[in-house]
């Protein structure tokens, strides 16, 4: 791995050897992330994204440019009605 991780044996299949990569620590603040696109970004360190939004315009317009993508049309509370 290329970074500490918290790991765990793979419950999902037989082979001893496999395991999951569940987070990591904030490279910045330290915070705890899991390692999914929802909650960080590894970029030859792991940063979580409010350290990343936070520091933007250090990472390369490619990382930039997956960001954007990654966000989605804004979510509505429960029972709010669609326009």
């Amino acid at each position: 791995l290329l970074e500490e991780s918290y790991v765990m044996k793979d419950p999902f299949t037989p082979d001893k050897d496999r395991f999951l990569i569940l987070g990591s620590r904030c490279s910045v603040c330290g915070r705890l992330v899991c390692v999914g696109p929802e909650c960080s970004l590894f970029y030859s360190k792991r940063f979580c994204l409010p350290c990343v939004q936070k520091n933007l315009q250090a990472f390369p317009q490619e990382i930039r440019q997956d960001l954007e993508k990654r966000k989605g049309p804004a979510k509505r509370p429960a029972g709010q009605p669609s326009s």
